[in-house]
Order: C-alpha cells, then sequence, then structure tokens
C-alpha cells in the first residue's frame, strides 16, 4: 500500500461536500465559504490511550475519532461543517484496515452533516488520528462558552452518565475484548451491550448543543472527562460556584451494578469516569420549561435539573441523605 493510492482510494469514498466547501480533498488545502462566525476544535485520539484495537472495530474507531471531536462543537451550539482528518497508520494496519476506519468516519459525517474536507496520512508507531473540525452560527455571539454562567441559573445535563466508564470496567475486565460481548435477548446481556456501545461508540449531541443554545443557555461544556471535573472548569470559566444534587442524576441502567463488581462507588464512576459526551448548561430558571421541552423535541434526549449556580467558587456534589462527592474527573496526563 503506498501513500498515494490510499488517498486515492479514500478520496473515492468521501461524501459529497456540503454547501459551504468550493474545494474539497485532493488539493493542497481546502477552500470554504462559511458566513458567520466559526468554531475550531482539535482532537487526537492514540492507540492504547483513547481505544483498543483489540476491543474496536476499525469503523468504530474512525466514528468515536469524529464523534468526540464533534461533541466539543455541540457544546458550544454551534452547526456541524467541515472535518479535516490526519490518520497515523501502523504497520500492521493494511489498506482495507484504513478503508474500514473511513468508512467509520464517513457514517458520522452523514449523520451529522459534516463535510470530511481534507487531511492527510503518514506512517505513525501506533494507530492516531488528529480531528480538526469546525462548526458555524451566523455570528460569534451565538456560540455559547463556560464563561456565562450567573448565580440562579439552573444546572442541567443531557441523557445519562456513566455508561461509559462503566463500559470501559466491563472490557478491562478479565474476559474484556469485542469478541466476549455479543449481545443477547436477555436484558442484562443488552444492558451490558449498551454499556460497551456508550464506550465504543459514543454520540455528539449536537441537535441538544444547539436547542439549548436558542434556549437560552449561559455556559455549557461537553462531559468528556467526567461531571466533576467539566464542571470544575464552567465554575472557573464563570466566576462561579456550582452546586450539585446526586439524587436526581441521571445514571445510565447497568452502572450500579458494575461499580459493585468493581468495588467502586456508583455515584463516584458516574460523576468522575468521563467520556460519557453528555451536556452540561446552565441555564436562566424562566428558560428551563422551554429548554426541556425543546431539548428533548430536537433530539429526543431528556435533559434533567441537577442543581444550580451560586455566588462563589468551585463544585460541590451532595450526596442524598447528606455528604459530599469529590468532585473529580478524568486527567490525561494525571
Amino acid at each position: 500500500m503506498g501513500e498515494f493510492e490510499l488517498l486515492a482510494r479514500i478520496r473515492e469514498r468521501l461524501p459529497q461536500p456540503g454547501p459551504r466547501v468550493r474545494l474539497g480533498s485532493g488539493d493542497d488545502a481546502a477552500v470554504a465559504v462559511p458566513g458567520g462566525a466559526t468554531a475550531t476544535s482539535v482532537d487526537a485520539l492514540l492507540d492504547g490511550v483513547h481505544f483498543r484495537r483489540e476491543w474496536s472495530s476499525p469503523a468504530q474507531i474512525g466514528a468515536k475519532a469524529l464523534a468526540v471531536a464533534l461533541s466539543d462543537l455541540a457544546a458550544m451550539g454551534a452547526e456541524p461543517g467541515e472535518a479535516y482528518v490526519v490518520l497515523g497508520v501502523p504497520t500492521d494496519l493494511d489498506e482495507d484496515g484504513c478503508m474500514e476506519l473511513l468508512d467509520g468516519l464517513a457514517a458520522i459525517a452523514a449523520e451529522t452533516g459534516t463535510t470530511l474536507a481534507g487531511g492527510d496520512v503518514t506512517r505513525a508507531p501506533v494507530l492516531t488520528l488528529a480531528v480538526t473540525v469546525v462548526g458555524h452560527a451566523p455570528g460569534p455571539e451565538r456560540f455559547v462558552t463556560r464563561a456565562g454562567a450567573r448565580p440562579g441559573d439552573a444546572l442541567v445535563v443531557t441523557g445519562e452518565l456513566g455508561g461509559a466508564a462503566a463500559g470501559l470496567q466491563l472490557l478491562g475486565s478479565a474476559k474484556g475484548s469485542r469478541s466476549s460481548f455479543v449481545p443477547h435477548s436477555h436484558t442484562k446481556d443488552e444492558r451490558t451491550a449498551s454499556l460497551i456501545a456508550r464506550q465504543l461508540e459514543p454520540r455528539p449531541r449536537l441537535a441538544a448543543g444547539r436547542a439549548l443554545a436558542k434556549a437560552g443557555a449561559t455556559a455549557m461544556i461537553d462531559l468528556s472527562d467526567g461531571l466533576g471535573g467539566d464542571a470544575g472548569h464552567i465554575a472557573e470559566a464563570s466566576g462561579a460556584g456550582l452546586r450539585i444534587d446526586a439524587a436526581p442524576l441521571p445514571i445510565a441502567p447497568g452502572v450500579a451494578e458494575i461499580a459493585q463488581t468493581t468495588g467502586r462507588d456508583a455515584l463516584q464512576l458516574a460523576v468522575s469516569g468521563g467520556e460519557d459526551y453528555e451536556l452540561l448548561a446552565a441555564l436562566p430558571p424562566e428558560c428551563l420549561e422551554a429548554a426541556t421541552t425543546d431539548v428533548e423535541k430536537q433530539s429526543g434526549i431528556a435533559l434533567t435539573r441537577i442543581g444550580e449556580v451560586v455566588a462563589g467558587e468551585g463544585v460541590e456534589i451532595r450526596r442524598p441523605g447528606g455528604g459530599l462527592l469529590e468532585p473529580t474527573g478524568f486527567d490525561q496526563l494525571g
């Protein structure tokens, strides 16, 4: 497999570019005419750090790489636009494997309306993907940052928490390989498969992010590193305190059982595990009802109120019945 031959095959498989792209993959640079304002984010995924090839198919790896990058755009309330992918190919990944990986990328691109506008291919010691995504809005004021939360705002979260962390626990167990978790018709097996899918096949909450932005969200972040850690980013950027009630946290089915079997606290796993890629947002209380309705209508995902923004600093997570939960999260370099 040569570089140019692989690039040619890739270009043949790329979906048609979106309306903003005037010149896509195949030249020295892509040309886009965005209009309005753009938001740009970069994510890198490496084998052994962000995924493991023994757990995931190439298609799942490609899909996850684009999905987690787009999650940053969801947190800004952006409309997805273009993606640029750098693929580092190890010697034990053949051309068919590369094409399967591209199919995973293309599936998420088609699902979200994202144009795969360009990128690069190189040799690498391990499978590596670096993804740059560009999102759009009519003007810069339409993007939601981490810095606008105000005392009195309600704190809300989309979807369910802890599923990806529990899925990782399952994959890392003694029998943890992709072939060990073929789902069956039994409820327990379906729940196990669902938890593993949350780890291997995340989806960006783009529609929910746009609905929250339209409803008046004052601050927002995606939960890549865990509720505790990511809530701290909003608190610090906004110069305010976040008070979270653990009782209403929407914990994914099966998380408590997995936590128990591994000797972990279920709430702590849900709060600190990371990779759920749900959205945490602050909203004026008067916007909460409309936001809840719009998020469910636009995305099919539930919105749960979990606390409020207060004067002060830091994050406080209150356990049901009393006591506090440490607001920790995942640290890439920790």
